[in-house]
């Protein structure tokens, strides 16, 4: 019953992936979270920061989460550079809040580099069709790992995360693809347990289709094919026998024929 659901992964032993914590049989690409006590579709990882698993369902939002900080920490940075120039020449008032300019600058530009940090390492993951599980560890099919195994290609794959309409890439809306159980898989190697593809089939079909060139003919044999005596209607009985009897060939076989006549004894 569970190799005819839509499951492709497997686990080292090439077995169906079960949880024992849910007792349910876990679909491509999910994994049991420790932390939140279930099992997690697409799980990307637990993050500390937000207090929730990162997965299928909320992963385009952790994505524009990342973005929009950046972006936040970014804009405080620039606006700040220089105040904090004035603060190293002597340009502020010497009052407490010149420190406060300080302490902003550095929280600012310190986040800014592990955002930035994070959010092109996701985006890379985005572009792989990859999770930080799957990219710590490669998914094992039926043929075995493959870190490519879910990979369609940017277009494809940044798609799946942000949905085909535009207008909602920017906005917090739920706009992915698919339902997060089972996924479209582009293996490397052919699954034995798949059916053959028509190109795959085609292929052999033609292979088998091949004619092979005739062996060539020994010098024997076309000696033999050359001296064969041609017979016309017009040719009498006599030019017949004349020709069959002058050729070497024949003569060689007419003796053959007559050998065991030979040798048989005569008895009177």
């Amino acid at each position: 019953m569970a190799k005819d659901l839509p499951i492709y992964t497997r686990t080292n032993s090439r077995a169906i992936r079960f949880c024992d914590r849910c007792q349910l049989l876990k679909p491509d690409r999910c994994h049991h979270c420790s932390v939140c006590d279930k099992c997690i579709l697409k799980m990307d990882h637990h993050c500390p920061w937000v207090n929730n698993c990162v997965g299928f369902s909320n992963y385009k939002y952790f994505m524009l989460f990342l973005a929009y900080s950046l972006l936040y920490c970014v804009f405080i940075t620039a606006t700040d550079l220089q105040y904090f120039i004035k603060f190293w020449t002597n340009g502020l008032p010497d009052t407490q809040a010149k420190f406060h300019i300080m302490f902003l600058f550095f929280a600012a530009s310190m986040f800014s580099v592990s955002l930035a940090s994070l959010f092109a390492y996701h985006c890379w993951l985005v572009c792989k069709n990859r999770s930080t599980l799957e990219a710590v560890r490669a998914p094992a099919f039926r043929h075995g790992t493959d870190k490519n195994g879910f990979s369609l290609g940017f277009s494809k794959n940044f798609r799946q995360v942000f949905g085909d309409e535009r207008r909602y890439w920017l906005l917090p809306v739920f706009s992915s693809l698919g339902d997060g159980c089972s996924f479209p898989t582009c293996l490397v190697n052919q699954d034995p347990e798949q059916p053959s593809s028509p190109e795959a089939i085609n292929a052999n079909k033609s292979a088998t289709d091949v004619q092979f060139p005739a062996k060539p003919l020994r010098d024997s044999q076309s000696r033999l094919l050359t001296t064969t005596p041609s017979w016309t209607e017009s040719d009498s009985a006599e030019d017949r026998e004349r020709k069959g009897t002058s050729n070497p060939i024949m003569i060689i076989e007419n003796e053959g024929l007559m050998l065991p006549f030979l040798r048989v004894p005569i008895r009177t």
